[in-house]
């Protein structure tokens, strides 16, 4: 989950691929509640039990008074980063007995439980730059570890668009899943403006027979659970975060993740070596071709050819609106998470690729001026689904590594 920063920009006014000058997630003002119009409320929050999470993106935390490292340095996970090389990576912190609370009971007297606050998600709060990439809408808290969200996911869009004439794209479930974090870490838990956000990992399951673009128009409803909650005084250390999507009533997808929350001080310690180097041009390789990747647009690729079957490089577009609204020392999670699945469309050669099942673990940033390396091995592959590993490799370290299975379409028996 990676915090942003200003835009970057280059010749004619187009984000390019010259230089990064500021450090990603500066300050911005901080973001009164604002009262949505009321809206319905669905049933009470079940925490997934499913979704487990097995990526574990690197987090920056805050170091302690003393001279010692962070629990954990923080990859972007946006979603969601890595440590420099120097910086040996803190220690993923062990759960905390905070436990899910249940909602309040309803009134003695009129045995209903009154309607919560409904609140509207901002494009600061969600950490993004325009309203259009802005998928949660609004929230609703229902007890102090458990809140009710609707969000929209568009038939159209820049980057999470349509995946075939049918299918809405499944990645869509993990970018509302990291927006929604923060926006909790931010509004309900005490996370201050400028905190830098990561996942330390991710899992979302998907039913992708239900993302169906002829759907796109009624608005997803989903439940979050908030737990092993680590606090920094009055402000939030970590928490993992277990939403559950519906539409219609229909169950869409669960997922859960860990995300952890660094103040700039300790961000700025932590990457002092690569803050220090932003000036330096990212190179913008020449990509693959996009329905190779499973993409429509060519800017939209981020793999680029390598020296043998199964393995690409990285291809770092700076310049990219969606996935670099602002600059960043590295490369975001949201890369990294699209990369694993061109990789996997890629070398199983199953188009659409949908992903059903989504693990990621993180392990260290990946940084913008060093060849990061994309490889993939097909470690299933059945007549009714595929599953691929992926992992990103950089100067000779793990970046990366994550698992997407996607059902095989059925095939159609003509008639005899």
């Amino acid at each position: 989950m990676s915090a942003l920063t200003e835009d970057q920009t280059g010749s004619g006014g187009r984000r390019a691929n010259g230089t990064a000058t500021t450090v990603e997630n500066p300050p911005y003002p901080a973001v009164p509640r604002q009262a949505a119009a009321p809206g319905p409320t669905s049933a009470e929050p079940t925490p997934s039990t499913t979704a487990t999470a097995t990526a574990t993106a690197t987090a920056t935390e805050e170091p302690a008074s003393s001279a010692t490292a962070p629990d954990k340095p923080a990859p972007s996970a946006t979603v969601s980063a890595e440590p420099a090389p120097s910086t040996t990576p803190p220690e993923k912190p062990a759960p905390s007995a905070t436990a899910p609370e249940e909602p309040a009971p309803g009134s003695p007297a009129t045995g209903h439980t009154p309607h919560p606050p409904i609140t509207a998600v901002t494009t600061e709060l969600a950490h993004r730059t325009t309203e259009t990439d802005v998928f949660p809408a609004r929230w609703a808290r229902i007890s102090d570890t458990r809140f009710r969200f609707t969000a929209h996911w568009p038939a159209a869009h820049p980057f999470f668009g349509p995946v075939d004439v049918r299918h809405q794209d499944p990645m869509i479930v993990g970018e509302t899943l990291r927006q929604a974090s923060m926006v909790l870490a931010h509004a309900e838990f005490g996370a201050p403006p400028d905190t830098h956000f990561v996942m330390w990992d991710m899992t979302v399951d998907v039913d992708p027979t239900a993302l169906l673009l002829a759907d796109a128009a009624e608005p997803v409803e989903f439940d979050v659970v908030c737990s092993e909650i680590r606090r920094r005084g009055r402000g939030l250390r970590s928490m993992r975060t277990t939403m559950e999507f519906r539409r219609a009533g229909r169950f869409l997808a669960r997922g859960t993740g860990s995300t952890g929350c660094t103040p700039p001080r300790a961000y700025r310690r932590l990457r002092a070596g690569r803050l220090n180097a932003l000036n330096t041009p990212v190179p913008l390789l020449a990509g693959i071709a996009p329905q190779v990747a499973g993409r429509s647009r060519a800017e939209d690729v981020v793999l680029a050819p390598a020296d043998r079957p199964g393995v690409w490089n990285l291809r770092v577009d700076t310049g990219h609106p969606v996935l670099f609204p602002r600059p960043n020392d590295h490369v975001p999670g949201m890369v990294l998470f699209e990369a694993a699945r061109q990789a996997a469309t890629a070398a199983s050669g199953l188009r659409p690729f949908l992903p059903g099942t989504l693990t990621a673990e993180f392990t260290q940033y990946a940084e913008l001026h060093s060849p990061c390396r994309i490889e993939t091995e097909v470690i299933d592959d059945r007549p009714a689904e595929v599953t691929v590993r992926v992992a990103g490799r950089q100067d000779g370290a793990s970046v990366f590594t994550a698992s997407l299975t996607s059902p095989r379409p059925a095939r159609v028996r003509s008639p005899s």
